[in-house]
C-alpha cells in the first residue's frame, strides 16, 4: 500500500504512473480456474466476469496480477462514481489496469525489482484488450504531477526503483494526489476553544454527510460566515451528535478544495460559501 505524500519525490531513482480512481485487485489464474480478489480478499470473481473472461488472453497457465480495476468516463478518464453501477448494469466496460506481478508459472516474483516485476508482466499482456498494462511515465516527476493534475487525474504513484513487493504500508511506493474544487451542501459548523473551525458539508444530490473542511478564509469571510449560520440555525440531521457543533438549515452551499477520487472529503478546506 503505497503511502500519501505532498509532493512527489525528488530524490533517487522512481517509476511513476498514473493513479487510477477505481478497486484495487488482485487477478489470480490457475490451471483450474481464474479469480478476482478484493483488496480485503473478497472473492469478486461472480461481478467481473468479463474481466475473467479476457484473462484468457494473457496466455499464462498460473499468475497473481496486482492491479485497479476501472470504468472510463466520455473523456477517457477513470470514473469512480461510475464503477459500482457499470460492475451490474454494464459489465463488459470494465478495465483491469495491470501494474504488477507477484507470481508466475510456479515462481514466486516478490523478491525480484520493481522494475524487472513490471518489465515481465508487459509481455504477457497484448495490446487493445479489457486487461492493460500500466505504462511508466517517463520525465521529471515535478513536470509529471503538473500535466497529470491537468488531465483531471486521480493522481500518480511513485515505485522506488530496485524495491522488493512487500504487503502492507511502505513508503517504498508513494501516491500524490491532486485536487479537485466542488460544491457541497453546508451542514453546520463545529468549533472548540483551542481547535481550528471545521465546515461539515454534504452531497449536494443525496444530502449525505460527506467529511469535513477546514476554514481557510479570511477573517472578514470568516465573520460573515459565522452570521450566516447564526441566521440560518437549525438542528442536526437524523443520527448526527457533535455537541460543539452549530447546525444551519438548509441553503447554505460552499466551495470546498479536497482531495480527487475520494469517497469522502480528505485533506479538505473551505474556499468560499454563498447562499442557495
Amino acid at each position: 500500500m503505497p503511502t500519501l505524500v505532498a509532493k512527489p519525490p525528488e530524490a533517487g531513482e522512481w517509476i511513476h504512473e498514473v493513479k487510477f480512481d477505481g478497486y484495487r485487485s488482485q487477478l489470480i489464474i490457475e490451471p483450474e480456474g481464474t479469480g478476482i480478489f478484493t483488496r480485503s480478499g473478497i472473492d469478486w470473481t461472480a461481478k467481473y466476469k468479463s474481466l475473467v473472461k479476457a484473462a484468457a488472453t494473457l496466455d499464462v497457465e498460473s499468475a497473481i496480477i496486482d492491479g485497479e480495476i476501472i470504468v472510463t468516463n466520455e473523456a477517457g478518464l477513470s470514473d469512480f462514481a461510475a464503477l459500482r453501477s457499470a460492475i451490474t448494469r454494464r459489465p463488459g466496460d470494465l478495465y483491469l489496469v495491470a501494474f504488477d506481478l507477484l507470481y508466475l508459472k510456479g515462481h514466486d516474483l516478490r523478491d525480484m525489482p520493481v522494475e524487472d516485476r513490471r518489465e515481465i508482466l508487459a509481455t504477457i499482456i497484448p495490446p487493445g484488450g479489457r486487461i492493460q498494462f500500466s505504462e511508466p511515465m517517463p520525465g521529471d516527476a515535478k513536470a509529471i504531477f503538473h500535466l497529470i493534475e491537468e488531465a483531471g487525474l486521480e493522481g500518480m504513484v511513485s515505485k522506488r526503483v530496485g524495491s522488493r513487493y512487500r504487503s502492507g504500508d511502505t513508503t517504498n511506493w508513494l501516491k500524490t494526489k491532486s485536487y479537485t474544487v466542488g460544491e457541497f451542501d453546508l451542514l453546520g459548523i463545529e468549533r472548540e476553544a483551542g481547535k481550528p473551525a471545521f465546515a461539515l458539508m454534504a452531497d449536494r444530490h443525496t444530502g449525505k454527510y460527506v467529511g469535513s473542511a477546514f476554514i481557510t478564509l479570511n477573517r472578514d469571510m470568516r465573520e460573515r460566515l459565522w452570521k450566516r449560520v447564526q441566521e440560518h440555525a437549525g438542528t442536526a440531521p437524523k443520527g448526527m451528535k457533535r455537541p460543539a457543533t452549530q447546525w444551519v438549515k438548509p441553503g447554505l452551499v460552499g466551495t470546498v478544495k479536497h482531495l480527487r477520487g475520494e469517497e469522502s472529503l480528505r485533506h479538505a478546506s473551505l474556499q468560499n460559501f454563498r447562499e442557495d
